[in-house]
């Protein structure tokens, strides 16, 4: 069994998965209460499931870019899972397990995280030999500036909200919007990913995995 943790953000994210498909998964805003919120969780899900820490094959966690305290408590929680019982990790990054969720497409991709005070993170994809790949690396920016930069059609998925969309919904023929659930980050294509990574024997070293900060929460 893989456990996904996905706490990058305040959408928060855990899922099971046991080899062949997604056992459990639990996805929830949180009002920054990680800190008391995750473990627990983990542990309700786990009980559900029948499993300790020692049935765990391999854990995967979001990376970032994020929040410095949900990337913070996140990591902890996986590495010290990790390290205490010597199960491999996989460090994925936030904006990849977006990109995950979205099915084969002609034209671009945007992925989107908050990352406050108006501002939002986002990474560029296009999709290639089967899978979603970057372009660049995420940058911090506004939905205005990506707005007055668009000048091909573009699919935008991730944590948009009311705002963003109504401001994308402006460039009608250019910004193509999926819908709240389709654009929902899920902890399950976190775990297909993990899962992909344990399998090729592609973890990374838990003592010296890092968050990737791009700006406060």
């Amino acid at each position: 069994m893989l456990l996904a943790i996905d706490s990058a953000t305040r959408l928060l994210s855990l899922a099971l998965h046991d080899g062949d498909q997604i056992a459990s998964e639990l996805t929830w805003h949180s009002a920054n209460y990680h800190t008391v919120e995750l473990a627990p969780s983990i542990a309700a899900m786990m009980g559900q499931a029948s499993i300790s820490p020692a049935n765990l094959k391999a854990i995967a966690v979001a990376i970032g870019p994020g929040s410095f305290t949900g990337l913070r408590i996140g990591l902890a929680v996986a590495k010290g899972l990790a390290l205490a019982h010597k199960i491999p990790l996989a460090g994925v990054r936030t904006l990849d397990i977006v990109a995950a969720s979205i099915g084969p497409e002609d034209i671009p991709l945007c992925a989107v995280l908050q990352a406050g005070r108006g501002r939002i993170c986002v990474g560029w994809y296009r999709w290639h030999d089967g899978e979603w790949r970057a372009e660049r690396e995420p940058e911090v920016t506004t939905f205005e500036e990506v707005v007055a930069g668009l000048d091909s059609p573009t699919l935008f998925a991730g944590e948009i909200g009311s705002a963003g969309a109504k401001l994308l919904r402006r460039r009608r023929s250019k910004a193509y919007l999926l819908s709240p659930a389709a654009s929902l980050r899920r902890a399950g294509y976190l775990a297909e990913i993990g899962w992909e990574r344990f399998k090729r024997n592609r973890m990374d070293d838990a003592a010296t995995l890092a968050p990737i900060y791009l700006s406060i929460l």
